[in-house]
């Protein structure tokens, strides 16, 4: 269709106006990068304490050296600001302002212990706190689990484990030990670490699966040949009708088998 000049005149202004919101839209996102990078104070506030102020985290070494000493190798040092802005954003950044755990000699009750409230933690993991809310998770909302017992914030990569798979997986098999094994027949998937299969934070799917049917087991063991699904060398096209693997009778031992090598039984 032909413009006429005015559709053409209308069609060249909101051009225009787009072009101008895509650029105002660009260096108003620069203007957050650049803020957020920029910014000398704390972008998320510490946990608060009446009364209380902050003292820095060369007067927790004083009582707590064991764990100071260690804590330059945690990845939540790297949180940690340089100079005068560390004041408030070491180890108080998670526990709150120390000055009356100081004059209290270290008392229980002047410092916040996030091992016994995790909100502290989804102060920055907002996303973990979504997750414990799905109807399959780890009780730590309900304060039967703590997110400590998986994690470690002073020292290493965050995990209790260290980022070694297999060092990471016995923090797992510290409440699992039903699925430690050792089996005679072994699903490969073990080798690689729980979390292939499982969210250990929470997930809509039963046993915090990350996907609740065949499709969780498709993402390994798949082939296609003449238009039929391969698992194995064998056909599963019609099998996997049926039901998920692990209960359709097929593949019921998941974790490991002692008398079979398709993981039956």
């Amino acid at each position: 269709m032909k413009l006429t000049p005015f559709n053409s005149a209308r069609l060249h202004q909101w051009l225009s106006h787009r072009q101008g919101l895509l650029v105002c839209g660009i260096i108003g996102l620069a203007a957050v990068v650049i803020g957020c990078a920029t910014a000398n104070r704390l972008i998320i506030a510490p946990p608060q304490i009446a009364g209380a102020t902050f003292v820095g985290s060369d007067s927790c070494a004083t009582c707590h050296e064991k764990i100071t000493k260690k804590f330059a190798t945690a990845d939540h040092a790297r949180l940690k600001a340089p100079g005068k802005n560390a004041v408030d954003a070491g180890c108080e950044s998670c526990h709150g302002p120390g000055s009356k755990h100081v004059e209290s000699g270290g008392g229980l009750h002047t410092i916040v212990n996030p091992r016994k409230n995790p909100e502290t933690c989804f102060a920055c993991h907002l996303d973990k706190r979504g997750k414990f809310n799905l109807p399959h998770s780890h009780p730590v909302l309900a304060g039967k689990v703590s997110c400590n017992d998986c994690h470690n914030p002073h020292e290493g990569a965050g995990f209790a484990g260290g980022k070694s798979l297999l060092v990471r997986d016995d923090t797992c098999i510290k409440c699992h030990s039903a699925q430690r094994g050792p089996f005679a027949f072994e699903h490969e998937a073990m080798r690689d670490g729980c979390t292939t299969c499982h969210d250990a934070h929470g997930t809509v799917n039963a046993k915090m699966l990350k996907s609740r049917n065949a499709n969780l087991c498709l993402k390994c063991h798949v082939q296609e040949a003449n238009s039929s699904v391969l698992v194995g060398g064998m056909p599963h096209s019609a099998l996997l009708r049926t039901g998920t693997c692990w209960t359709a009778g097929c593949h019921e031992a998941v974790h490991g088998s002692q008398t079979n090598s398709t993981l039956r039984y």
